[in-house]
Parts: structure tokens; C-alpha cells; sequence
């Protein structure tokens, strides 16, 4: 009874059309990322401040130095790993809106709490409570925002989503470049950043009012009033959006009759493999993402670039943050997605190479912006990539546990760049995340699935 209803339920949520209120669903999700991102992002704009107040140094004499800025680099990804590995699958558990809210709460009250820590050690130790619900946020957005999209949409949501969330990346290199230099009321100028992007949690009460949980859960977990009643509603407003219209048959549709999950899954048939090919990419594809996001403006000073005219260039560069996933908007839907992946993946290393080769500003800058929306390409074909590989009953527990990988690498990387930016100068970590590049380009060439236009339900047997 539970497989064959959780069956109609997704047969019914694919046959919708992507209407205004679909749309009004993927921005309020859409709207709870920009928080998760600007806490992400938060590390490259404000790290000059942390040096400049010192708290911590640009480079350090060991490896793991707490006062080294690529330590404070690894708390963060250290802790978003434990996000994704450790608590993914509560999702699973819980439902995707609830977690969707206490995360966000989770990681906006700990960046509060952090911005008023006096040493560096404490400073990491928030920066790592922080990290663990943003992973958790970034893992049950990933889970939430495809099970309420039909296939012929879901590239376009995920182009959407990160448009939106991306929006607030010009906002927090801006806040950094006005800011940090400053000590506003007394107070350091980071310390004022990472306060504006506490805010987040008062926005959680009002986006958990607008969401409904995700039928396709709920059927599965046997609340078959509840996964009625929203779809009763998600059904309502499709129709009042298309204005007298009727909506299209059916379809027959499967889904697991199964609502156990277990770790050992992942590593069966048919999910075995889906999972080393991803746990490969996101061990790789984080390197030039995070690689070069957060560290854009110690990049730029390692250029012989002042301080402060580096944080204006940042603050240019992140002005392309929201144009990629725009202009992916075109043809999201239109190009199978792992060679979206290959073409994006290539332009990384091309870009970041002449960025690191560049003398003039202009030039500099021109480049900076084209390794940023390359970045963001493979950025938000990913997001949605890995979640259509997993069946519901294991989505969350799938993404976090290959999305873990990336985390990893991040964190190493945040040490690994500091020290290829110290032996190499910018030349030596373009070659890093070149390297790594061309490793993704061929995992996913060779061996990543295709997943265009295929239900969830189909992509999950």
C-alpha cells in the first residue's frame, strides 16, 4: 500500500507543469540558501580582517597552526563534513522541511556566537559548530528542492535556486570590502559581517510557514493523510495557475515498496557505483570552487595587490556569482548534465590558469569573473546531478554521503593552497586546481550516469 501510493504521489507531481506555485516553493527554499551561502562565503571577505586584527596569520610554520587562516579554512569544511556525513541522513528521518529549518537556525546563531569570540582557537571552534548545520542545510536543500520539481524542470529549479542564493555573494564581498577595513562603534569590521549574516535565523519561522513538507516523504513514511493533504493543495494551485486548464494524465509510475534506509546501500547495486563516481567528483570539484572562491582576495594580494584595492577586485569578481546560474537558466534542462560538468569543468582550468598569468587589472578581473561562473556552472548542474541518483528513502543519506567527500577535499585544500600560494605564489595553485579539474573531467566523462528528463523514480531502479 505504501509503495503503490508513494507511486501516485510522484506519478502526480510529475505531471505538473513548472507554475507560479512550484516557482513560489523553489524561491522560499531558494531564499533559505542565500544564508547557508553568505555564512559560506563569509571566509574568503573575512579573512584579511582576522589577519589585520591579529588573530591570525596568512601563512604558518606547521601544518595545523589554529592561528593560520587555513586552518580557520579547514574548521569550516571540517565541520560541513560532519554536517553531510555524520547528520545527512536525519533527513531521511525527519522530513525534509524540518531539518530544512533547524539547520538554518543551527549554523545563524553559532556565526553569532562566533563573531564575539576573542582568540583564534574559539573563533575555529564556532566556525566549526557553524559549518555542521550548513552542511546539513546545503544536503537537505539538495534532497528537498528535486522531489517537488518535475524532471523536464529540475535543471532549471537548480539553476534558479542558486541564482537566488548567489545573489548574496556581491552583498557579503561588498560588506567585506566596506567593513573590514573599518572598526564601526568600536567593534572589528569582520566581527560586523559574520553579526549581519546571523540574521538568518529570524527569516526560519517565516520560510517553514510557506513550505509544505515533501509528499513524496511523507507517502513513503506511511502519512498518507498528510502527503494528501499537501498534494490536495500543491494540485489547487496548479490548477488555479493555469487558469481553467486541466492538468495532464497520470502516468504509471514505481517507487521502493521499501521504506528502510541503510548505510551499506550506498555501496550496492545500483547505487554501488553511482556513488565511487561521485565521491571522486566531489573530492575534485571542490577544489576549484572553494579553491578559488575563498580565496579570491588572498590570491589577489599575493598578486601584489593592496589589501584593500583586493577586496574591491573581489568584490567585482563576486558580482558574476548570480549571472552563471542564470544564464544557465537557457539551457539547464536542454544539455545532459554530465557533459554540462565536462565543458564547465574545462573552462575552470583554463581560466584559472590566465587568471594567475594576468598582469593588468582589467584582465585580471576579466579572468577572476570567468573561473567564478564556470565555477558556478558546474555549481548548480551538480547539485541536482547527485540528488536524481538516489531513491527517496536514501536521497539524504546518499548526497551527504558523497557530497561528504567535497567537504574533505575543501578543508585539505584550504591547507594545500596556502601551501602552494606560499611556494608557488598564484601560478602554483592554478596549477593545483587545474590538476584537479581535468581528474573530475574524466570520472564523470567516462563514467557518470545521464540523467536528463528521467523521473526520480526511473533514475532510482
Amino acid at each position: 500500500m505504501t509503495g503503490n501510493y508513494a507511486g501516485e504521489v510522484a506519478a502526480r507531481l510529475d505531471r505538473l507543469p513548472f507554475t507560479r506555485t512550484l516557482w513560489r516553493f523553489v524561491t522560499l527554499i531558494s531564499l533559505g540558501g542565500i544564508f547557508e551561502l553568505y555564512d559560506l562565503f563569509m571566509t574568503a571577505y573575512i579573512t584579511p580582517g582576522l589577519v589585520k586584527s591579529g588573530l591570525f596569520t596568512t601563512t604558518t610554520t606547521n601544518f595545523f597552526g589554529v592561528g593560520g587562516i587555513g586552518f580557520f579554512v579547514f574548521c569550516f569544511f571540517a565541520g560541513m563534513w560532519v554536517g553531510c556525513a555524520a547528520f545527512g541522513f536525519i533527513a531521511d528521518r525527519m522530513g525534509r522541511r524540518s531539518i530544512f529549518t533547524i539547520s538554518l537556525v543551527w549554523y545563524s546563531l553559532a556565526t553569532l556566537v562566533m563573531a564575539f569570540q576573542s582568540t583564534a582557537a574559539g573563533v575555529d571552534l564556532w566556525r566549526f559548530i557553524a559549518a555542521i548545520g550548513v552542511g546539513l542545510e546545503q544536503i537537505t536543500i539538495d534532497t528537498f528542492l528535486p522531489e517537488l520539481v518535475p524532471p523536464k524542470s529540475r535543471g532549471k529549479a537548480f539553476a534558479y535556486y542558486q541564482f537566488v542564493e548567489f545573489l548574496i555573494v556581491p552583498v557579503v564581498a561588498l560588506l567585506g570590502w566596506l567593513l573590514v577595513p573599518l572598526h564601526p562603534w568600536g567593534m572589528d569590521g569582520w566581527r560586523w559581517v559574520a553579526v549581519i549574516g546571523s540574521v538568518g535565523a529570524l527569516a526560519a519561522w517565516w520560510l517553514r510557514l510557506g513550505l509544505p513538507e515533501s509528499p513524496r516523504w511523507l507517502a513513503l513514511h506511511g502519512h498518507h493523510d498528510k502527503a494528501e493533504a499537501v498534494m490536495a493543495r500543491i494540485e489547487a494551485g496548479v490548477l488555479h495557475d493555469l487558469k481553467g486548464q486541466p492538468l495532464s494524465p497520470i502516468l504509471p509510475s514505481t517507487e521502493e515498496v521499501n521504506t528502510k534506509s541503510t548505510f551499506g546501500e550506498l555501496f550496492k547495486p545500483p547505487y554501488g557505483k553511482r556513488t565511487l563516481v561521485l565521491s571522486i567528483f566531489n573530492l575534485t570539484q571542490t577544489i576549484a570552487f572553494y579553491g578559488f572562491g575563498s580565496w579570491v582576495p588572498s590570491l589577489l594580494i599575493a598578486k601584489g595587490i593592496h589589501v584593500t584595492t583586493s577586496l574591491m577586485y573581489a568584490f567585482i569578481i563576486a558580482l558574476a556569482n548570480p549571472v552563471g546560474p542564470l544564464i544557465g537558466m537557457l539551457f539547464a534542462d536542454k544539455i545532459e548534465r554530465k557533459w554540462q560538468i565536462v565543458c564547465a569543468g574545462l573552462s575552470v582550468g583554463l581560466f584559472i590558469t590566465l587568471f594567475a598569468l594576468g598582469v593588468s587589472p582589467f584582465w585580471v578581473i576579466v579572468f577572476g569573473v570567468m573561473v567564478t561562473l564556470s565555477n558556478n556552472w558546474i555549481s548548480f548542474v551538480f547539485h541536482g546531478y547527485q540528488a536524481e541518483q538516489y531513491p527517496t528513502r536514501i536521497r539524504a543519506r546518499g548526497v551527504g554521503f558523497v557530497y561528504s567527500w567535497s567537504r574533505i577535499s575543501a578543508a585539505l585544500a584550504g591547507l594545500l593552497i596556502g601551501f602552494f600560494l606560499r611556494e608557488g605564489g598564484t601560478l602554483g595553485v592554478a596549477f593545483f586546481i587545474g590538476a584537479a579539474m581535468l581528474v573530475m573531467v574524466g570520472v564523470i566523462g567516462f563514467f557518470g550516469p545521464r540523467t536528463l528528463n528521467r523521473s526520480l523514480e526511473q533514475l532510482s531502479h
